[in-house]
């Protein structure tokens, strides 16, 4: 039986020795050392000895099964290094081989043009304020000097939150200029940003959401002379210093006088082109004097203070100072299109 026990180890560690992979080294473990192994069945056989050779056989065959397992840790550790090595070598980064280039995300157009201007009215001395969207009509309107019956509060053009017509999503940013007098001491120097919304159907130059941005000052001697030094400084910050400016005369419920201003055409120089319709003029903004009942409501007394107010479309100015055709395009975000800016 000693016999067959050298003979056990001498095949075992030659197989072991001859092993290819971990599938074939598992296997061969369990060949060799399972239930049914040869080495088993030596064991399971030495109930046959007498009680003289047990202990000698039971001894020698522990150190032939402690040798086979020895060699079979040994050859599994060795995989298992092999493995790990290849597997270093396959993830291996080489240093030299050029980097990948990441897409990087930059600003929207509009919120670029948004932040451009609200800069330029910054180092004018305005501050920024916000409001609610969710407005009473008294703000949105009747605060403004629009009575009941003016056209702009028709449901056709107002999308009001209940069947009051109490509240309603605001149809522009002028309330701002409402709560700014009545919470803040004067002298008043703001702009107000924000979201508006109109019931308006969606094509190229128009759409129910869209951004406005409300300006005023409130203080003693302010006159119209104030309102278009402001805004042409503001025209050539925003267009390029070659910018002009004209006011043409309109009319606005919450100012008197009012006027409406043109910048000269950025395009062309005012020459005349397809962008100003060859007239060398784009329409830029509204203003006006703050209107004196206005100025009441909120508990200012028009004869000693006065102030000017101007309003401008955010979407118009980027598509302007931008040269896009359509308004859809600012809010489809096709990435064709935004990674041009």
């Amino acid at each position: 039986m000693k016999e067959k026990l050298n003979q056990i180890r001498e095949k075992a560690l030659k197989r072991l020795e001859e092993t290819k992979n971990m599938d074939n080294l598992e296997a061969l473990r369990v060949e060799l050392l399972g239930k049914k192994g040869e080495l088993t069945q030596i064991l399971k056989a030495m109930g046959s000895l007498s009680k003289e050779e047990r202990p000698i056989i039971g001894q020698y065959a522990n150190e032939v099964r402690g040798q086979i397992e020895a060699k079979l840790e040994a050859v599994k550790a060795d995989f298992a290094k092999k493995l790990k090595q290849e597997k270093l070598n396959a993830e291996k980064i080489d240093v030299t081989m050029p980097g990948k280039k990441k897409s990087i995300g930059h600003l929207h157009p509009m919120t670029k043009v948004i932040e451009d201007i609200k800069q330029i009215f910054i180092g004018m001395g305005y501050e920024i304020v916000e409001g609610p969207e969710v407005e009473t009509a008294y703000y949105n309107f009747e605060a403004l000097n629009i009575p009941k019956d003016h056209p702009a509060r028709d449901e056709q053009d107002t999308f009001y939150v209940n069947g009051e017509g109490d509240f309603l999503l605001r149809t522009q940013t002028s309330p701002m200029q409402i709560r700014t007098m009545e919470t803040h001491e004067l002298p008043i120097k703001i702009i107000a940003p924000g979201r508006v919304y109109r019931s308006d159907e969606v094509d190229a130059t128009h759409s129910p959401i869209f951004h406005q941005l409300e300006g005023m000052v409130i203080d003693k001697n302010i006159t119209m002379g104030d309102l278009k030094g402001a805004l042409a400084v503001f025209a050539k910050q925003l267009f390029g210093k070659d910018a002009k400016v004209r006011f043409r005369p309109h009319h606005f419920p919450f100012t008197e006088p009012s006027a409406e201003m043109d910048v000269s055409c950025f395009a062309c120089g005012g020459k005349g082109c397809r962008v100003c319709k060859d007239s060398g003029w784009i329409e830029v903004l509204g203003c006006g004097m703050v209107h004196p009942e206005v100025l009441k409501r909120c508990n200012i007394d028009p004869e000693k203070y006065s102030g000017f107010a101007f309003g401008l479309g955010l979407e118009r100015i980027a598509m302007q100072k931008y040269s896009i055709s359509d308004l859809r395009l600012l809010y489809e975000n096709d990435t064709r299109f935004l990674e041009q800016f």
